[in-house]
């Protein structure tokens, strides 16, 4: 069991797991009194939401396994699980079963609250998670924005989900407003996670060159993709300081918050990615950079505070 847990990255789906729950019941039930947001869906379809969720995002984790043995065997030889632990056979019916959970959930959540269109987001999700381990991810750059759109996805799937079905002429402001909010923390995460993508090619380049896979350092070499790893490192600095002293410049809880545990830390980063040489810095800056993504979304729950 804990080789079936590793390969679906555990700790990965419960922080998607405890992400989705912020979002929805410290960002958006708060202030269904104060400012009148409505959500559409109940306790019970939530958890559908959430599991059909975690259940694509685990199957991508399988697949990406199953296609990554040959650079896993140089990159983290420790780590490796399929054909060591786990069989390839039982690790793609694993990956068949998780997407059929997964779409199949997605299909009656989508028809419960009428809005069966939604059921194409399950799909394109599925879908470009396969594509990326198959053949996206051997394009420099292109592995690198699918991966973190559909990372991007998993926060903005609960806007979608819980407030555009009860969108009306009456609330139509109110539910914009807390949108644009989860739209903000899906920007967020997709600009953390490609910086993050962008680390783990250069600390995996010899994996990845022994496997002919042509990620941006392979192509450019380790020195160039650093240099353009450093300067996206330094857009969510820029757009979190111009987020904060264009909207929430009056609210200290928040800007305090974001200095200390989200621009401090990202800081900190920009400046090992500029000194940045072997695998052991480039590892301990994804874990940062990991860190980051978690406490950026924490700070949902400040809202409660900062908006009376």
């Amino acid at each position: 069991m804990t080789h079936f847990l590793q390969l679906v990255r555990w700790k990965n789906l419960l922080m998607i797991i405890g992400v989705q729950c912020l979002l929805k019941y410290a960002l958006l039930i708060p202030f269904k009194n104060t400012y009148g947001v409505f959500t559409a869906l109940n306790n019970f379809q939530f958890a559908l939401l959430v599991l059909a969720t975690i259940c694509i995002a685990a199957a991508g984790y399988v697949i990406n396994d199953i296609n990554d043995t040959v650079t896993d065997k140089i990159n983290k030889p420790d780590k490796l699980i399929i054909n060591k632990t786990i069989n390839e056979k039982t690790a793609y019916n694993l990956f068949i079963i998780l997407n059929v959970i997964g779409i199949g959930l997605g299909f009656y959540l989508s028809n419960s609250i009428g809005k069966s269109g939604f059921f194409a987001i399950f799909v394109i999700a599925s879908i470009l998670l396969y594509l990326y381990s198959t053949a996206l991810k051997q394009i420099a750059l292109v592995g690198n924005i699918i991966v973190s759109l559909v990372v991007a996805l998993c926060v903005m799937i609960v806007g979608i989900f819980e407030l555009l079905p009860v969108m009306s002429e009456v609330n139509k402001t109110a539910q914009q407003t807390f949108l644009e909010i989860v739209r903000d923390y899906a920007i967020f995460a997709f600009i953390i996670n490609l910086v993050r993508e962008l680390v783990k090619d250069i600390e995996d380049i010899d994996g990845d060159y022994n496997a002919g896979i042509e990620t941006l350092p392979v192509l450019v070499g380790r020195e160039r993709a650093n240099k353009v790893a450093f300067f996206v490192s330094l857009v969510p600095i820029f757009a979190i300081v111009y987020y904060l002293a264009t909207y929430l410049y009056k609210q200290q809880l928040m800007v305090g918050y974001f200095l200390i545990l989200v621009l401090g830390p990202l800081i900190y980063v920009s400046i090992k990615l500029f000194n940045a040489e072997n695998k052991k810095q480039y590892r301990h800056i994804s874990s940062i950079l990991k860190l980051i993504m978690l406490t950026g979304m924490l700070s949902v729950v400040l809202y409660q505070f900062v908006l009376k």
